[in-house]
């Protein structure tokens, strides 16, 4: 699991704790999501091209240096993706932000496809994929897949969890794509749900059964 990059950090995992408990109210949990994808951001993002520009400070003129966040993309897997999304920006306000549509089959657990819009010259870009949960892997393979057809320059792909199946499935599919999570729970249910996890992302998120 070379390419899995677990951010172990005290505060994404103090963070982390408080929203899996089952008692955490929809305005706490979204809290909480907002704020420990701020933190999983610094990590992501720790490999990110810069550029030098001409600056002036109080004293004198100078060259510094300052993120490409242009030739960044969001792309977030609708709709608990969007839960991750406004953390994410809040560290990289200038990067842009595509959506892919997918909701999951209940009898096959497959990822069916139901809207797509990314921003204009993707091949000059990298691409951050962001989603809650990492499970069955089929919608991070499926949207992967989808986005690859836009010869992108990377692909990595965020979660808050996933577990040892959903970790290999995505490896097995995308061996290039680079996963970074805050932790790897012991395994499936039968149901395609992290165990222990957290429950329905995005149920938690937007307040909804």
């Amino acid at each position: 699991m070379s390419n899995v990059h677990l951010i172990n950090h005290p505060l994404v995992q103090h963070k982390l704790t408080l929203m899996r408990r089952k008692d955490a109210s929809t305005n706490t949990f979204r809290r909480l999501l907002n704020e420990l994808s701020s933190l999983m951001a610094y990590e992501v993002t720790r490999d990110m091209p810069m550029q030098d520009i001409e600056i002036e400070t109080p004293l004198e003129k100078m060259t510094a240096k300052v993120i490409d966040g242009k030739k960044l993309v969001f792309v977030s897997i609708l709709r608990a993706g969007n839960g991750i999304l406004e953390g994410m920006l809040s560290v990289v306000p200038g990067a842009r932000v595509g959506h892919v549509g997918l909701y999951r089959d209940p009898k096959t657990l497959t990822a069916v496809e139901y809207y797509f819009k990314m921003p204009h010259d993707m091949h000059e870009r990298d691409i951050v994929i962001v989603d809650p949960m990492l499970a069955t892997g089929n919608s991070a393979i499926a949207a992967v897949e989808r986005l690859k057809e836009l010869n992108p320059k990377s692909i990595k792909f965020v979660c808050l969890l996933t577990c040892p199946e959903g970790v290999a499935a995505l490896q097995a599919a995308h061996p290039d794509v680079d996963i970074y999570t805050a932790a790897i729970d012991r395994q499936l249910s039968d149901h395609g749900y992290i165990l222990p996890g957290l429950g329905d992302a995005g149920d938690r998120i937007f307040g909804t059964k």
